[in-house]
């Protein structure tokens, strides 16, 4: 999981501290979480869904998909 959320930012060419901003935490604790030095919560998470709009079970490594099957 940590290294698709580092990933999806990477693609999107944004840098921590801006997720982070859209997160509402310091880049030091979205820092951490990329690195899986701290669990990601269930808020935080669907807040990453929402800005790479992605699913969270795409995050999650649950699916390769990254958007729902209609």
């Amino acid at each position: 999981m940590y290294r698709r959320i580092r990933d999806l930012r990477e693609d999107h060419d944004y840098t921590q501290k801006y997720v982070a901003g859209k997160l509402h935490c310091s880049q030091q604790v979205y820092s951490n979480y990329e690195l899986g030095q701290r669990d990601v919560p269930t808020q935080t998470l669907i807040g990453l869904a929402k800005l790479y709009d992605v699913t969270t079970d795409y995050i999650l490594g649950l699916s390769d998909e990254k958007k729902p099957r209609e």
